[in-house]
């Protein structure tokens, strides 16, 4: 028995939700009573330490049908790609950039199709992060996935994704993000043809939204526009296969029942998604503009106040309204170290090269910036008259430690493009010591 409407939401942030599938599934006033209603198992789904403080501390009690104990034990599961760490050779200090992942065009599900780019850190340390692109064109039907080393942020490109997790199911379409939390076991579906999207695995602090501070009370992304599912139940028995993946490497385990069997729930560890054309930008209205950090959509903290583990960064459609200034990002090097991929439309610092579904790294103090055309078309824009950006919307997965590119990355596939340094060569000269 399953339900077959169509995903229903809460909303907020972070919120203590409470929700169930059938009336009176979700005892009242009990977290674990000694019988459930329904005959349902009590769960807890913690996603801190029991002692983190009330408001960074994340769980949820589950009320489901079985516990998510009765499994098989697992063996090994082969991925020629997730078997892959980050690259053992020296990781270079030149700007990379590759083209898009081509899409499968054998049968290949999400788990099939993931591509790991790119990471730094540890997941037994609980720092850091692993990057991926992925690339389907078949849904996951009885197999269903967890992370054990990390939450998952995703970053569909192309075609949506249905996403049915043990608290409810999430519809994500491009230009929209899904966050499923460590360890919570999920399917993917495709709604129509191939799919292909980001994936940034962040081993460290669960994302949260960043404080505004002098911004004010309000700005970027509202709590109030982030979505979570209610829930949603299948009792359906039968073979399913259980993937989990633990300190880098893909385990398979049998059930004989679908995972995704929590009538309800209540707490504040749970999936959600996030529109990201929600996103109010803010910017300058004089000269210059703010530091990329003020397109921070989500923040995962490290210890070094200030310092993130990972910042999702968006540059979304907006209006530039500044005068006698370069409008574009500037050329610049920085400590962070930056992933960079392309959803939608032309990113403004780069005229070509850069297609939807690409993807670019600048490590720490790599120097970077727009393109000779670019340049070009900046330094001749008349800044008396706005420009609207549109078609648009690029991000960043931004990082305090160092990314290091996969073998495959560097020699596989996607294809890393050779002469990406030649968008800089072919900046010229201007200097003239006679005309200030």
């Amino acid at each position: 028995m399953s339900q077959p409407d169509e995903p229903g939401y809460q909303n907020g942030f972070g919120n203590e939700f409470a929700t169930e599938a059938l009336p009176g599934a979700l005892p009242s006033g009990r977290n674990s009573p000694q019988r459930c209603p329904y005959g349902l198992y009590a769960e807890q789904f913690s996603g801190t330490a029991f002692t983190a403080p009330r408001h960074t501390n994340r769980r949820s009690w589950l009320y489901r049908i079985r516990p998510s104990v009765t499994h098989r034990p697992f063996q090994r599961l082969e991925h020629a790609r997730i078997d892959e760490a980050p690259s053992d050779m020296p990781t270079s200090p030149d700007q990379l950039r590759w083209d898009p992942l081509p899409l499968p065009s054998q049968p290949t599900d999400f788990i099939a199709g993931l591509v790991p780019m790119a990471g730094n850190g540890s997941p037994e340390a609980h720092s850091g992060c692993a990057i991926y692109l992925y690339a389907a064109n078949q849904s996951m039907r009885e197999r269903f996935f967890y992370d054990a080393d990390g939450e998952l942020l995703i970053v569909p490109q192309l075609g949506s994704l249905d996403i049915d997790t043990e608290l409810g199911r999430l519809r994500v379409e491009p230009q929209e993000i899904a966050v499923i939390p460590r360890g919570l076991r999920f399917r993917v579906r495709l709604n129509s043809g191939a799919v292909r999207g980001y994936i940034c695995e962040n081993f460290g602090t669960a994302l949260r939204l960043p404080d505004l501070g002098v911004i004010g009370s309000n700005g970027l992304a509202n709590a109030r526009d982030f979505l979570t599912p209610r829930a949603h139940y299948e009792d359906r028995d039968g073979q399913c296969e259980l993937i989990g993946k633990f300190l880098g490497r893909l385990w398979t385990a049998s059930m004989d029942h679908s995972p995704l069997d929590v009538v309800a729930w209540h707490g504040n560890c749970a999936p959600y998604k996030y529109d990201l054309r929600l996103f109010n930008a803010m910017g300058s209205i004089s000269y210059d503009h703010p530091d990329p950090s003020i397109f921070t959509v989500l923040h995962s903290p490290s210890e070094i106040p200030g310092t993130g583990n990972i910042d999702l960064v968006i540059f979304p459609p907006r209006w530039l309204t500044m005068e006698n200034t370069f409008r574009p990002p500037w050329f610049h090097r920085n400590v962070a170290n930056e992933f960079m991929g392309l959803i939608s439309g032309v990113y403004d610092a780069k005229s070509t090269g850069f297609a939807p579904g690409g993807a670019s790294l600048h490590n720490c103090m790599s120097g970077h910036g727009p393109d000779a055309a670019t340049f070009d078309k900046a330094t001749a824009a008349d800044t008396s008259i706005p420009t609207h950006i549109t078609d648009t919307m690029a991000f960043m997965f931004e990082t305090r430690l160092v990314i290091k590119p996969t073998r495959g990355a560097l020699q596989g596939v996607p294809a890393l493009q050779a002469d990406y340094m030649s968008n800089w060569l072919e900046l010229k000269k201007h200097f003239d010591p006679s005309r200030p």
